[in-house]
This record gives structure tokens, sequence and C-alpha cells, in this order.
């Protein structure tokens, strides 16, 4: 995601933590958003458990209608796959 989109995310990041959150109970699911912040050139959105591929869908659409970002710039949304972090969480890694 270019620094541009990063800087307008992160300007509203409490009201896309309501929204994404929303979004997601919406759908009868029981991941929270926690909270959303950014490194080099990407936003990493915090859950409260591990996302499904639903729930990363789900992320990724509401990212892609934010109105005051460019769209084509988003890639789509997916886990962590440092092996430790997989470890940590017991999630099976190849």
């Amino acid at each position: 995601m270019g620094s541009n989109n990063v800087e307008r995310v992160m300007a509203q990041s409490n009201v896309h933590v309501t929204n994404i959150t929303r979004s997601l109970k919406d759908f009868k699911l029981e991941v929270v958003v926690d909270f959303i912040t950014f490194d080099n050139k990407s936003i990493i959105i915090t859950t409260n458990k591990v996302a499904a591929t639903s729930d990363l869908n789900i992320v990724g659409e509401y990212m892609k209608n934010l109105n005051d970002i460019n769209s084509s710039d988003i890639m789509s949304p997916k886990l962590l796959q440092s092996k430790s972090y997989l470890k940590i969480l017991g999630i099976l890694y190849l």
C-alpha cells in the first residue's frame, strides 16, 4: 500500500477499527479488530483471534471500498507467515 494510502487510513484508524469490527459482527463472526498500525509500506490490523480466510476477505473488501484511498494499490490481506509466529499460535506450517 502506498504511503499516501497508509497516511489516510491511519488518520482515521479508530473509525476503521469500529467499522471493520461491525462488518465482522454483521456476519456473526467472533473476531474483533483490536487496533490498526503500520510498518514500512503496509497496514497491520490486529484481531483478538486468528483470522480465517472469510474474515480476511471481509477486511479486504472494507479496505477496497474506502473512498479516499487508491484501491488499485491495495494488496490482498494475509496472515503473517513467520514460523515463530505460527508456532506460538499453534498453527501447522510447512
